[in-house]
Order: C-alpha cells, then structure tokens, then sequence
C-alpha cells in the first residue's frame, strides 16, 4: 500500500509494503518486502532497505545508506553521509552506513558517516553513533 499523500517515483517496492502519507521516495531507492514506512519520511536514490524492516515516523535516509533485513528504526532517528557538510560542497565525500541485519535504533539516535551498526545491535535512543556498533552490542553512548 503507498498512501495517496506519499510523493513515491521508486518502481523497486516489494510486495506487502507499506508507505504512509507524506513520504517522498525518491526514484532510485529499493525497499524490500513487508516493510513499513511511517509518515513522514524521505528516501533518497541510493538507499536500499531490505524485507521486514520498520522505519518509524520522521526518519530521512539520504545516499549511501543500506539497512539489511528484519531493522527497526526508531522516530527521529538521524544519518548523516558527509562528516563535513557545507551548502554546495563542491568536495562532498559521501561516506557510506550500513545497518546489519536485526537491528535496532532508538528514537532520536544519530548515526555520524562511516559507521556499521552489527548483527542484533541495539542503539539506545537519544544515542550519538560515532564509531562502529559491534554484532549483538548494546551500544548506549556517552558515558
């Protein structure tokens, strides 16, 4: 189901996803089977989502990011691809995440560019992400 006040251009949508309203997918984005998207949200070309993963509401994935199989992302959480963003950064360097198959990010997590978020990790929310997150870890931030 795409919800009729989403703006979705991708043709690569699995079967018995679903899309809520004001979401924009942009035309090269893959989203697998089963997934849910909630309101409000963006996908950007060169992201790709695979089967049975939650996004939850306010969420923006922007190029280089692939979430595996079976993810939960909390509301808000945050993914930055450039680790020095600067409007019309003629010397943009994307830096790719992934986000391994099972795991979870909190409500209100960042995840800074570079990062791999393991196996049945756990973000905890609110947390900031600056390093990788190793398989089954429950990674909380700060101290």
């Amino acid at each position: 189901m795409i919800h009729y006040l989403s703006d979705v251009k991708s043709k690569y949508i699995g079967e018995g996803t679903n899309i809520w309203q004001y979401c924009v997918v942009l035309p090269n984005a893959v989203i697998g089977k089963n997934c849910n998207i909630c309101s409000h949200c963006f996908i950007e070309n060169d992201v790709k989502i695979g089967n049975d993963v939650t996004i939850k509401n306010g969420v923006y994935l922007y190029d280089g990011i692939t979430i595996e199989d079976g993810v939960f992302i909390g509301p808000n959480a945050t993914f930055c691809n450039d680790r020095y963003p600067k409007s019309k950064n003629k010397n943009f360097e994307l830096e790719r995440i992934l986000v391994k198959k099972g795991a979870s990010i909190g409500a209100n997590a960042t995840i800074l560019p570079g990062v791999t978020i393991g196996e049945n990790a756990l973000v905890a929310a609110g947390a900031i992400v600056t390093k990788d997150v190793a398989d089954n870890c429950v990674y909380k931030g700060g101290k």
